[in-house]
């Protein structure tokens, strides 16, 4: 078999019959990964590969893998879809804040200030918290951390609030969620100001993302993520029909109203919708919200479909250490061999949503200081 020039051979073997493949590196370059030649050892159920943001400049280290317990992402090699690598956007993201941070701390001294107030000692929260604690003094901005037992007050979580928001080294509020069931978490999120909501859960905030004309100081995380994704892989919005599944008032819903803002027809399916299978294959983009592990089959989408997956959930996975794994809410071997473009879990939205955080902190310092 003929091999190009820019291509590496993969040489598989299943049951003491070996199958060569040509891989481009071309493509895998595309989705920011690198491969090298291999030859297999007995029993031949390992796959020697590289894995890396890019083509690197030098040798990968070696490392030898089982195939059967290959991630999604991997596998992708063997499909037709194009990976949006979100792990690697957000780098850039991070990247590019950090040198404009860097910029107006040269130019007027002035320190970006992110507040964090944690209720709780839930150990997802506790990791979330310490994630963007480090993305905030990767980029240069101060992070201030309140952590409050779970039997506090609503009282007690809105005083330390008001406090940071008449701190002017503080230019962004995050109250990590969920709160406590003995708490109202509309009301707690109310009490940030709305000229400090970085994570753009206010009233006034999605009310403006929802009305023609009126721009919201701040838009949530995760949607903005998602927005930046497509922004960035060059997929057009603009006449497309998109499809959102799920409505919660984090993700869902505001993710819809942004397509909306950018001309999509956008239709929401839910826990209600009778028929969630024919209208999603209807759509162009379809952007997956549910928190169900692999709800959207590849039978969903129509082929060509762009594939935003902001699903993370954990699977039972004897084979891993920690005896599970974490898969999105569409099946992602299914998905590749119909979308044009799909986000892998994890390494597809998760990053992003703490680069729009660091982000957001960002627009609000310019805003608060008029340093645009």
């Amino acid at each position: 078999m003929a091999i190009a020039p820019e291509s590496s051979l993969f040489v598989l073997a299943r049951g003491g019959r070996s199958t060569a493949m040509a891989v481009s590196m071309v493509e895998l370059h595309k989705r920011s990964y690198s491969a090298t030649s291999l030859l297999l050892p007995s029993p031949a159920r390992e796959l020697y590969f590289s894995r890396s943001l890019s083509i690197p400049s030098r040798p990968v280290k070696r490392s030898w893998c089982n195939i059967s317990s290959f991630s999604p992402v991997v596998m992708s090699f063997m499909t037709s879809s194009k990976l949006i690598d979100g792990k690697s956007i957000a780098k850039k993201v991070r990247e590019e804040i950090s040198s404009e941070i860097m910029k107006i701390k040269d130019s007027t001294g002035i320190v970006p200030g992110l507040a964090v107030i944690l209720v709780g000692s839930r150990k997802d929260s506790q990791t979330y918290v310490r994630n963007k604690k480090n993305a905030c003094e990767d980029v240069g901005i101060a992070s201030y951390e309140v952590n409050l037992s779970e039997d506090c007050t609503e009282e007690e979580v809105i005083n330390h609030i008001s406090v940071f928001n008449d701190n002017s080294a503080v230019h962004g509020i995050l109250v990590q969620l969920p709160l406590p069931r003995h708490m109202n978490e509309e009301k707690i999120l109310n009490a940030v100001s709305i000229e400090k909501d970085v994570d753009g859960f206010h009233p006034l905030n999605i009310g403006r993302l929802a009305m023609q004309g009126r721009d919201p100081l701040f838009v949530p995380c995760t949607p903005k993520g998602c927005m930046e994704l497509l922004r960035r892989y060059d997929i057009e919005i603009k006449g497309k029909r998109a499809v959102v599944i799920g409505r919660s008032n984090i993700v869902g819903m505001p993710t819809a109203l942004l397509l909306q803002r950018e001309n999509a027809t956008v239709s929401i399916v839910h826990s209600y919708t009778k028929n969630p299978e024919e209208i999603t294959r209807q759509a162009d983009i379809v952007i997956s919200a549910a928190g169900v592990a692999n709800l959207v089959r590849g039978s969903w989408l129509k082929s060509g479909a762009v594939v935003i997956d902001v699903g993370i959930n954990p699977v039972d996975d004897a084979n891993n250490p920690r005896g599970y794994r974490l898969v999105g809410d569409v099946c992602f071997e299914e998905a590749c061999n119909v979308a044009s473009a799909i986000t892998p879990v994890p390494g597809g939205v998760g990053p992003m949503t703490i680069a729009m955080l660091l982000s957001n902190t960002l627009s609000s310092v310019k805003r608060i200081h008029s340093l645009n």
